[in-house]
């Protein structure tokens, strides 16, 4: 039987893991961490349920809906709460519904009356440039206006990556985006006939779990019956003449090797360096995959008591312009999104502060992070009370940017599987950091 061994258990490894043992491979799986699911994390404090990582996962594609379905997951699934589909943004310091529908975009006041007729006219405009190193705020720019950039764009791009469109290559950000101007020139009238709808599911759905996403890698984890090497550090890789040699640490510092037909490397960019490639081709391509551009980013949360909130909190959340001046990036009304986030009489928000605007920030002491966004909070929400609960997790490197040098990652990832049969790379700062990518890696 082959053997592989995969390197990391966050989504991407244990994906990969899943499909080759659907293939009939004998998979090992090595992390350092002495769980699996890599920043998917969900903790309970104090009758608070937290997700460290990302807190929903879209269902939009078939691809993501069969691979739920067949590994026995999507069973458990909950969906969002419908009032979810309701999403703000700050405008001249007060929260803002966005348009749900043709006739809301033309009595929401999100944009100018100027904004709306520059967003009409897109279907007028030409074709672009096929331009291979286009940014997301020209191409918002060119089609929609800056208004459009200015409070569309820019603040989902801080919600999604917590970085600013102008630094997003549009190619790999929104592919879907790029092909379609490209086929059909405009983006309403392509939308409209029904581009890419072969690949979507006739309803998309915004899911999570009772226990929080940690329940997806837990549950993919559940149905694949190879060797798991939790807490275990691996220090070399060496190719053979006739397949690949892994070293691992183990928690007591004691060495372990063993022998394997592929090597599947998932571990975060900025880890690969910590392992010594040995007998490798093209090792300095490792450098380039390394290379990969994340900012720091804490999520605060916030526990208030209900009647302290004048804000009904009937939505998904809101995300912050830049142009708005505020120190966060936006807040996820995590108790309205799901049941069982905080206990009765309670409600939970998910504040998210750094990133590209702001990365400093993000590595502030955690009283002081707390006390500048209840600051900021309170006047949008109407907030009169303190927090009754408070907790921060920051990651130091967060989200891999779909950025201007992912195409060299991409290279150097395909240089080096060519150059080394056996050995691939894989994870989210190769397959794009959104969940459905990562559960789409080979």
């Amino acid at each position: 039987m082959k053997q592989t061994c995969i390197l990391g258990s966050g989504i991407c490894g244990l994906t990969s893991a899943w499909k080759r043992q659907r293939e009939g491979t004998e998979i090992t799986v090595i992390d350092s961490s002495s769980r699996v699911g890599g920043i998917i994390e969900s903790q309970r404090h104090n009758g608070f349920l937290l997700d460290y990582g990302p807190n929903t996962l879209s269902l939009r594609l078939r691809k993501t809906k069969d691979l739920l379905e067949n590994a026995k997951i999507l069973d458990h699934a909950i969906d969002a709460n419908p009032e979810a589909s309701k999403r703000f943004i700050v405008r001249n310091g007060d929260l803002m519904a966005l348009p749900t529908g043709f006739t809301s975009f033309f009595s929401s006041k999100f944009l100018s009356a100027r904004g709306k007729l520059r967003l009409l006219i897109e279907p007028f405009l030409p074709r672009g440039k096929d331009v291979a190193s286009e940014s997301v705020a020209s191409f918002v720019a060119r089609r929609l206006g800056n208004e459009a950039l200015q409070y569309g764009a820019n603040p989902f791009l801080a919600g999604v990556y917590a970085a600013r469109p102008e630094s997003l290559c549009l190619r790999h950000a929104f592919p879907s985006l790029h092909q379609l101007e490209k086929e059909r020139r405009s983006l309403f009238l392509g939308m409209m006939s029904g581009f890419g709808k072969s690949k979507k599911i006739t309803k998309p759905r915004l899911l999570s779990f009772p226990e929080g996403m940690n329940e997806l890698p837990d549950r993919l984890h559940a149905q694949l019956e190879g060797k798991f090497l939790l807490g275990h550090q691996v220090t070399e890789v060496t190719r053979l003449s006739n397949g690949w040699q892994v070293t691992a640490s183990d928690p007591s510092g004691t060495l372990h090797q063993r022998s394997f037909d592929e090597v599947i490397c998932t571990i975060p960019a900025h880890k690969l360096e910590t392992i010594k490639w040995t007998g490798v081709a093209q090792a300095a391509e490792i450098s380039s995959i390394a290379e990969a551009t994340h900012f720091p980013l804490s999520l605060v949360f916030l526990g208030f008591e209900k009647k302290d909130v004048s804000h009904p909190l009937d939505g998904f959340g809101f995300l912050v312009p830049e142009i708005e001046k505020l120190d966060i990036l936006g807040s996820l009304f995590s108790s309205t999104l799901f049941p069982g986030r905080a206990p009765a009489g309670k409600v939970l928000l998910t504040t998210f502060v750094g990133g590209e605007r702001n990365p400093e920030l993000a590595l502030s002491d955690e009283d002081l992070l707390c006390s500048q966004v209840t600051d900021q909070l309170s006047p949008l929400l109407g907030i009169r009370g303190k927090p009754v609960f408070q907790h921060v997790k920051t990651w130091r490197q967060a989200i891999p940017l779909p950025d201007f040098g992912f195409d060299g990652r991409k290279k150097a990832a395909e240089t080096l599987q060519e150059a080394n049969p056996g050995l691939s790379f894989s994870g989210s700062h190769i397959a794009g950091a959104p969940l459905p990518n990562c559960l789409d890696v080979p």
